[in-house]
């Protein structure tokens, strides 16, 4: 009920999966594991007010591996690239000033991907093939 005062939908895409949205059951894990939720509420007027603090954490300062260690915030406002080229900088300065700590190669910001899905549409020219038989 709490979901639905929030405006967050339901999923419909895979039916009685308990992982039907990978996002999803992340951000919960992170919700449940944070070191201030509860292991009660007193009141719904308390789960409301911890869940709106926490989201907007989660959102504006919480940075996420599978978006480039940035935020939500960053990605949606356009500012991933500013924030990823600020990155570069201080890693060039980090290998000017002593390249003996990174033995591979130059340090470089991890990179927002290009796409995520949920489930992937299957590209017919990319599906396996079947034949009779």
């Amino acid at each position: 009920m709490l979901l639905s005062d929030l405006g967050v939908t339901k999923s419909h895409s895979r039916p009685h999966v308990p992982d039907d949205n990978p996002y999803s059951e992340s951000q919960f894990k992170t919700l449940k594991h944070h070191p201030a939720f509860p292991d009660r509420f007193g009141s719904i007027q308390d789960a409301r007010a911890f869940c709106q603090g926490f989201f907007r954490w989660y959102n504006h300062d919480h940075y996420h591996s599978g978006i480039a260690l940035l935020t939500p915030a960053d990605v949606h406002s356009g500012r991933a690239g500013q924030v990823t080229t600020a990155r570069a900088v201080v890693l060039d300065g980090a290998y000017a000033a002593h390249p003996e700590r990174f033995v591979r190669k130059p340090p470089t910001p991890p990179q927002l991907p290009e796409q995520v899905w949920i489930n992937k549409p299957i590209d017919p020219t990319e599906a396996p093939q079947h034949f009779p038989g």
